[in-house]
């Protein structure tokens, strides 16, 4: 059994065969809700399609998607074969990444993430819902305009409607989830100040302005969780991952607004001349302990009750940089010993 009182979710990097089949059917055997397979560099749908032919309950979460990586066709084509292999078990998560990823490591056009990511959403629920039919047409858009009058699915999708969720860092993002998504991934770099000032009031901005019930849409936490009775080497074993995360511009209006500005400047600048020496040390513990759930077992069930208050679900998930793996995975183990039985 799980222990809290929220669904739980978890996350679920790329392995060997031998590796990730007993790592997911032990989540799911632990009443796991479902799993995040996240996109650095390639598609999410591979991994969660094997975890899918070896589990019956667990849903199946891409977390997230590039949505300006490939044709929103193809998005809505892969979220509809994985539907199908799982059962109906598809939680299609989409993200808009760094502009510096989308046109330079993809050479994808990034645009307008807002504008441009309504589009992929609305593009992709039309495929789901009506690909079947051969009645689509064209699907005119500013970024892409899919031109459907000859495609046809061989069989109608699984489910008319595959749940959508949309992470976000910004206000303006959070409105967007609110009027249009299914849900909502809250990025690990929120603090719970952020969660409880910005994202609560903004999110219902969203639904307000698209006459929607709260209750209609998920709001699951991924939160940065190092569960260890020594709390410096907590922070320690934290502060590269963090520090990570800071490299992008984009964010540098988000550390400046939560009161690390000048920390996320000299990290960048590390960035930038590959310094992650210099960058780990530009993180300071404040900077870490304010994003990070850490500390002992008692420490993080309280910090979790906490920023969890306004949401629906959440995902504990253990640093990816900066720590060995024989490390990650015994904080991987502490975080099922204390949630997950």
């Amino acid at each position: 059994m799980i222990a809290a009182d929220k669904p739980i979710w978890a996350e679920l990097p790329v392995l060997p065969a031998e590796e990730l089949v007993p790592l997911v059917q032990s989540l799911e055997a632990a009443g796991v809700e479902g799993v995040w397979a996240p996109q650095i560099f390639g598609a999410p749908f591979t991994t969660l399609a094997a975890a899918a032919a070896v589990t019956k309950r667990i849903k199946l979460g891409t977390g997230i998607a590039l949505a300006f990586s490939r044709s929103p066709l193809e998005t809505a084509c892969s979220a509809i074969d994985l539907d199908h292999i799982s059962d109906g078990r598809t939680v299609l998560g989409l993200g808009s990444s760094a502009q510096s990823q989308i046109e330079g490591s993809f050479g994808m056009t990034y645009g307008k993430p807002l504008a441009h990511m309504r589009e992929v959403v609305g593009q992709v629920r039309a495929v789901i819902a009506n690909g079947h039919s051969g009645e689509l047409g064209r699907l005119e858009g500013e970024y892409t305009t899919l031109d459907l009058s000859h495609f046809r699915l061989v069989r109608p999708a699984r489910r008319s409607a595959i749940p959508i969720y949309l992470p976000a860092i910004f206000e303006k993002a959070c409105e967007q989830a609110g009027m249009i998504a299914d849900g909502l991934l809250g990025h690990p770099l929120w603090t719970t100040d952020w969660v409880r000032n910005t994202v609560r009031p903004h999110l219902q901005l969203g639904l307000d302005a698209a006459g929607r019930q709260r209750s209609e849409l998920d709001l699951n936490l991924m939160m940065f969780t190092v569960i260890n009775d020594n709390r410096a080497e907590a922070i320690d074993d934290a502060r590269a991952n963090i520090a990570f995360y800071t490299q992008s511009p984009q964010y540098l209006r988000y550390f400046e607004a939560i009161g690390f500005g000048k920390e996320a400047r000299a990290i960048q600048a590390g960035f930038a001349v590959q310094d992650y020496t210099a960058m780990a040390k530009s993180c300071p513990d404040e900077m870490v302990t304010a994003i990070t759930i850490l500390g002992s077992a008692d420490d993080v069930r309280a910090q979790v009750a906490e920023r969890t208050e306004f949401a629906d679900s959440f995902t504990p998930v253990v640093p990816q940089f900066g720590i060995e793996p024989d490390k990650a995975a015994g904080y991987r183990q502490r975080i099922a010993d204390l949630f997950y039985r």
